[in-house]
């Protein structure tokens, strides 16, 4: 097993580089932490390597690299990193497939991207698309946030015009989350294909993307509370259509 003890070991100070987006595009590469993670890597035949600190923790299958704590510290973005960080590779992007989708509109907060990938794989959707300015996917914060989802759900990058088109042209019913023009939920009914859109937490669903929708709707809550977060209200919208159509 390989041995690195330093922090500034060449190798280390790459891998460190992983925390910045422009170099994770570059060399297709993205770290996770902890024990969960990298279990759900390794299943998702995603994971490339992991540093341990321990040589009973040592994953079958992948390179492992006996490192300290030190080097663990260094390349953590959490306050108590547990003793395993893991090298994933990042997949190449693959089309528009499914009957079940999530369309974000530039959603920009990792937390909420996180929330959204981990919600729409228990209420079986097939695919999240994002817009091309959305969130990184491979921020630190968005992938614990999943917790392993983002393993088990396919998400693409798209020009969310385009993958509307696309769409419509299989019969996918456009659902808009929207306070503009919009249907109560409870009225709307639901189709076996469908595609719910959610937009940015401050400046909602772009107008261009809200004129292509086939309906859109609002979740009626209570009048003194403005609205509701991002994450909170794709959850309402998934549950409600998924259920709908399993009920039938």
């Amino acid at each position: 097993m390989k041995v690195i003890n330093s922090i500034t070991n060449p190798y280390i100070i790459k891998l460190n580089k992983l925390k910045s987006k422009k170099y994770r595009d570059k060399v297709k590469l993205f770290l996770i932490e902890g024990y969960h993670l990298v279990s759900e890597a390794l299943q998702a035949k995603a994971l490339k390597q992991v540093l341990i600190i321990d040589e009973k923790n040592k994953i079958q299958g992948v390179e492992n690299i006996l490192v300290n704590r030190k080097i663990i510290e260094k390349l953590s973005q959490t306050q108590n990193p547990q003793n395993i960080i893991g090298v994933c590779d990042i997949k190449e992007m693959g089309e528009i497939k499914g009957s079940r989708f999530l369309l974000l509109d530039d959603v920009s907060d990792p937390g909420n991207l996180g929330t959204l990938i981990r919600t729409a794989l228990g209420f079986n959707i097939d695919q999240i698309i994002l817009s091309e300015n959305s969130v990184d996917l491979y921020n630190d914060k968005v992938i614990r946030a999943t917790q392993g989802a983002l393993f088990k759900i396919n998400i693409i990058y798209y020009s969310l015009p385009k993958a509307i088109q696309k769409l419509k042209n299989e019969n996918v019913y456009i659902i808009g989350s929207s306070l503009k023009n919009a249907k109560p939920l409870r009225k709307v009914k639901s189709i076996e294909k469908y595609a719910i859109i959610l937009g940015n937490e401050s400046l909602g669903i772009k107008d261009e993307i809200l004129d292509l929708t086939d309906v859109n709707v609002k979740i009626e809550i209570n009048e003194k509370l403005e609205s509701l977060n991002v994450a909170i209200a794709g959850a309402i919208l998934m549950y409600y259509f998924g259920e709908e159509i399993d009920r039938k």
